[in-house]
């Protein structure tokens, strides 16, 4: 039960008690106990989707040397901004920038994630919000391709 625990928190980044009762309500199945976290991350981003994005960070990234990418991702502390997880997120949402060339803000939330396709990105920042805590957002972006 600990080991099962302890890998359900590797993989979905939650807390050892919300683990623990996740697979108690999924009766010991680890995948279920998943499923049940990332939806109850959901409900828990969607609380935080109203509150105010103060802090944040601008990434860049350049692809080949041909296409590079500027983008402005959302915080609610400098703590969070700061945070490797944050920073990560930023890395790959411009990765996904360079390579689907969304149009705007909605498009790429809708996009299927590159690192992952069944997931979109928009459930990848939900993920992250309730990895992280705090409410996260893309202010904006901007691609370039020679």
């Amino acid at each position: 039960m600990l080991s099962d625990i302890q890998r359900l928190r590797e993989a979905t980044g939650a807390g050892v008690m919300e683990c623990k009762k996740a697979l108690a309500e999924a009766g010991g199945d680890f995948d279920k106990a998943v499923t049940i976290i990332h939806e109850r991350g959901f409900d828990r981003a969607l609380k935080k989707q109203d509150r105010a994005t103060g802090a944040g960070r601008l990434h860049s990234y350049i692809h080949n040397e041909r296409v590079g990418v500027l983008l402005e991702l959302r915080s609610e502390t400098d703590f969070v901004a700061r945070s490797d997880e944050f920073k990560k997120l930023a890395h790959v949402l411009s990765m996904q920038i360079a390579a689907m060339d969304p149009a705007d803000k909605d498009a790429l939330m809708s996009q299927p994630f590159i690192q992952d396709e069944s997931i979109t990105v928009e459930e990848l920042i939900k993920r992250t919000i309730s990895t992280l805590g705090e409410n996260i957002k893309i202010e904006r972006f901007a691609r370039y391709e020679l």
